[in-house]
């Protein structure tokens, strides 16, 4: 299959804590054009270690033009392509300019992003945000929480509201659907009893138009979002495990575009 042209085709690379993945992405649809290509994160998930990952995958896709710009989420803090912190990677990552670096080994022009925003970037394209104006707020909700905010579909990155102190505990402390699972609640508990003040804090910090519900759990989102009450719709994302693929692909054409 011969590439596209004219910008129609990106490349996404997800780096998560135990896998990394990544697709071609057909930027007028949000779709994959083959199935995703995943590896184990190498461990100790150093960044020389997973940069060599990550190039071998980005060279596997015949449908990707060789000067398409590469986007990669990461599960970080990411200030101008340097990671400032280090979730569930190797801590040697901290201050390391993870764009430098991943650029040098692929031989693309390459755009980081957190994790969580590259997520919140593809559920407004082409998911359950799609085409929503004004504040959207996209929460993760899974071992943590994670959160991205975007104002009129352009995105406000590296947001932690997820550790907002709340009634003296870190929110996700209390309000992970990890937290969930650890201590036995039902959906209805952790709903009522956890998820309700996280979001009623965090409305009245940010007056979103809309709430976007991403993780793992929120396949399950028919068994606890009826019992959250907010003057924001609230609905569950819809891309589940493509949307940071699909949104780190879109930032960096969209940053570097294709060179004629």
């Amino acid at each position: 299959m011969r590439a596209m042209v004219n910008n129609e085709v990106g490349l996404g690379i997800d780096i998560g804590g135990s896998g990394i993945k990544g697709a071609p992405v057909d930027l007028r649809t949000g779709t994959f054009l083959v199935d995703r290509l995943k590896s184990p994160t190498p461990q100790p998930s150093s960044p020389q270690a997973v940069a060599k990952v990550v190039a071998e995958i980005a060279g596997s896709f015949d449908q990707v033009d060789p000067d398409c710009p590469l986007g990669v989420t990461f599960p970080a803090v990411i200030q101008h392509g340097v990671a400032r912190s280090a979730a569930n990677v190797d801590r040697s990552w901290i201050g390391f300019d993870a764009g430098r670096l991943l650029a040098e080994e692929t031989g693309r022009r390459v755009y980081v992003v957190n994790d969580a925003d590259a997520a919140a970037v593809g559920e407004h394209r082409f998911g359950a945000a799609a085409g929503a104006e004004g504040v959207v707020l996209m929460t993760t909700l899974g071992t943590g929480i994670g959160t991205a905010m975007l104002l009129d579909g352009r995105l406000v990155p590296n947001t932690e509201f997820g550790h907002l102190e709340i009634d003296g505990h870190d929110a996700e402390s209390r309000a992970a659907s990890s937290v969930k699972d650890r201590e036995g609640l039902s959906y209805r508990e952790w709903a009522e009893e956890r998820l309700q003040r996280y979001y009623s804090v965090v409305e009245d910090l940010l007056w979103p138009d809309l709430v976007v519900v991403g993780g793992g759990v929120s396949r399950d989102a028919e068994k606890f979002l009826p019992y959250l009450h907010l003057r924001a719709p609230i609905v569950a994302a819809k891309l589940r495990n493509t949307a940071g693929i699909v949104g780190a692909a879109i930032l960096a054409m969209e940053r570097f575009g294709k060179r004629a």
